[in-house]
């Protein structure tokens, strides 16, 4: 895995994910939707939240393009403990919230809003449906802010009132939300 842009640009880093219950977003997806987001975020100005985090590599990307606030969530010990090591060794703790939480948890007791929302949870969880709805719900985004989910084509989320459009990147689907 790597790094696309930004200050920490091509830095690699290697989780030890043999038996990690993660789903990493590949690199030629997370190049899409950062090329998207590219035209509809500014990093420096934004406050934003990775939710099921795996490997953190959303929220490293983001404070590669200048995004001081970062927060990333994951109820996975060892994904939490890798994140919070790799936060030490790019100096970057100062900027990113590392929160070792049930994800659903997180959302019904968070106060903070933020300007972008990532969700990449398992494929399969049989609560991924009701996310959107959650995150609304509990006024996690900021007005004005953008959540993406990511999903498989087994999830349908073009009726959603907040949807807006979505984008495929081989099995990936990011749906995105206002």
């Amino acid at each position: 895995m790597r790094i696309i842009a930004g200050q920490y640009k091509g830095r690699k880093f290697i989780p030890p994910a043999k038996n990690w219950p993660t789903r990493p977003t590949t690199d030629f997806a997370k190049e899409g939707l950062f090329n998207i987001l590219n035209n509809k975020i500014d990093f420096e100005e934004t406050i934003m939240l990775d939710l099921f985090g795996g490997t953190g590599s959303h929220g490293y990307e983001f404070i590669s393009r200048g995004c001081q606030d970062a927060t990333y969530v994951d109820n996975f010990a060892s994904c939490v403990a890798f994140v919070s090591k790799t936060a030490e060794e790019l100096k970057i703790s100062d900027k990113i919230k590392v929160v070792k939480s049930d994800v659903f948890k997180f959302l019904e007791f968070n106060s903070k809003q933020f300007d972008y929302i990532f969700a990449g949870p398992p494929y399969p969880l049989p609560q991924l449906k009701t996310l959107p709805d959650l995150v609304f719900r509990y006024n996690t985004l900021a007005e004005g802010g953008l959540f993406v989910l990511e999903h498989s084509s087994l999830q349908d989320f073009r009726l959603h009132a907040r949807y807006v459009e979505e984008r495929h990147y081989g099995e990936a689907i990011f749906s995105f939300f206002k």
